[in-house]
């Protein structure tokens, strides 16, 4: 037995106990006994990971003008009379492949709502722990920031933002920076989301007596909030997240269904359904009907992975 070899069984005696202990721990099993969860992980995966390897399974790149041809416009699928065989999903008005074009737009839906929600995240979160922490007048300011901001709807600010900076900086520019505008936009709209979550469980650790041995031994507030408290409160984040990233998904396919989010040389899901939503009564029916299921199998997977994720990390819901 050679030493190489005895090195790959001790490291595997090492790791096996570890890998054994997360295969057994609540969360995976849990996971295990849920076929909703399963199906939902699984088509969320597959989503995902074709989205992202884009560039290599897309048969045409709908960002390259030289790979798209306006004569092949509005070919159907491949089950429908007048398709061509190298359309499988048929093509958009602009004669773009719809698949190739699908594969890209969804992960620009996906790229969008994680970036949005960790906007959301690192503002809500910061702002929560302050206001849990701090208490006082601190609280109240920020708590009241948080109440006018949520008497607003997120479109309805998102509308208002993305239209004044269209007029400001016009088409062009707006369109280079359209992703960077969407994600500022959605992620400072829904930050109140997190700080109420984070500012309720805050007020709930903060008199516990690890906080107090913390104090003791003359930790920083700074450090208490970060190393401490934060780590006791990531639960509730997590089931936030999971559901913000759908609602950010949803935001952007609205702005862009409105003209004010991704323009058509930047396909998303949003900008396909609002493309394909004047021909949808001409009988091209599939340029918008194919990204719109798209999309609603998207958000569902993730509202339904959230739902899990809330049961199980919530013990009074979590039956076992």
């Amino acid at each position: 037995m050679t030493d190489q070899s005895v090195e790959n069984t001790v490291l595997q005696a090492r790791h096996a106990p570890r890998l054994r202990a997360f295969w057994d721990s609540n969360i995976i099993y849990a996971f295990r006994h849920n076929p909703v969860a399963i199906v939902s992980f699984t088509v969320f995966a597959v989503i995902a990971v074709l989205s992202f390897c884009a560039p290599l399974i897309a048969p045409y790149d709908p960002y390259d003008p030289a790979q798209i041809d306006i004569m092949n416009s509005e070919y159907p699928p491949a089950w429908v009379n007048g398709s061509l065989p190298e359309f499988w999903l048929g093509t958009d008005d602009q004669g773009r492949d719809l698949w190739s074009t699908i594969l890209y737009g969804t992960r620009l839906s996906i790229i969008i709502g994680l970036c949005a929600v960790v906007v959301q995240a690192v503002l809500g979160i910061t702002i929560g722990l302050l206001s849990g922490y701090v208490g006082g007048r601190t609280d109240s300011i920020l708590m009241r920031l948080a109440d006018i901001q949520l008497s607003f709807s997120t479109l309805m600010v998102a509308i208002i933002f993305l239209a004044l900076t269209q007029a400001l900086f016009g088409s062009e520019v707006f369109g280079q920076y359209a992703v960077v505008f969407l994600i500022a936009v959605i992620g400072v709209a829904e930050w109140p989301q997190y700080a109420r979550t984070v500012r309720a469980t805050v007020l709930a650790e903060k008199k516990k007596e690890y906080v107090d041995s913390a104090r003791v031994l003359g930790f920083g507030p700074v450090r208490i909030m970060a190393r401490h408290i934060l780590p006791n409160s990531l639960s509730p984040i997590f089931v936030i997240s999971t559901v913000q990233v759908a609602n950010a998904i949803i935001s952007e396919a609205s702005l862009s269904f409105l003209g004010l989010g991704m323009p058509p040389s930047q396909p998303s899901l949003g900008s396909l359904i609002s493309a394909g939503f004047d021909y949808i009564l001409s009988g091209s029916w599939w340029i918008t009907v194919i990204p719109g299921v798209v999309l609603v199998v998207l958000v569902l997977v993730i509202n339904l992975l959230g739902d899990w994720i809330r049961d199980v990390l919530n013990p009074k819901l979590y039956k076992g």
